[in-house]
């Protein structure tokens, strides 16, 4: 079992309908040397597949973004979800369904940071259904670029989203595959 795995169980929180609380290290307050751990293994697990580029979705998949970026020696740029006046007019922007926020949110990238040809690594905290990261993939494929591998600190494999990110045809790695949260309790995948 891993470190992830181990915090999931010791400080996860299972709140009904699929949602797991991972804010006292992950989502809210953030444990920098997991995410050390974290992004050490997704830099592992993505070396080959030539990235130029880390994408990710605000605020919650900045911190495995970043430090799978450090370890990569590459760019961050993450998904804003309001347009600060200091972004350009013309940006790059979808709509993605939030299951913690039950609504639809917005993902916007300014072109200055996502350009033409870039081969862009998605990170991000949870894989679902995969509509964050679809939306993440719309965003880039805009600007001219290629997804070329998908990670998840954490999959929740019941949700389908790793069907639905199977079209994209790029590697899909999660460090902790959640098989069941039924009855409050937290089940991996082998």
């Amino acid at each position: 079992m891993n470190a992830l795995q181990e915090r999931i169980l010791k400080e996860g929180k299972v709140l009904g309908n699929g949602i797991l609380k991972v804010d006292s290290f992950v989502n809210h307050q953030v444990d920098p040397n997991l995410m050390d751990e974290c992004g050490r293994e997704f830099a592992r697990l993505f070396a080959h597949v030539g990235a130029t580029k880390i994408l990710t979705a605000e605020i919650s998949g900045i911190a495995p973004a970043l430090t799978t970026g450090i370890h990569l020696g590459l760019p961050v740029v993450y998904a804003r979800k309001s347009k600060p006046i200091t972004m350009p007019d013309q940006v790059y922007l979808t709509l993605a369904p939030s299951h913690t926020k039950g609504r639809m949110v917005e993902l916007i990238v300014s072109p200055e940071y996502l350009a033409n040809n870039e081969k862009v690594l998605i990170i991000d905290d949870f894989l679902a259904s995969g509509q964050t990261i679809l939306g993440l993939a719309r965003l880039a494929e805009a600007s001219g670029s290629k997804i070329v591998g998908i990670g998840a600190l954490i999959e929740k494999n019941f949700e389908g989203g790793r069907d639905a990110l199977a079209s994209l045809g790029v590697p899909i790695e999660s460090i902790a595959c959640i098989k069941s949260l039924d009855d409050g309790k937290i089940t991996f995948v082998d």
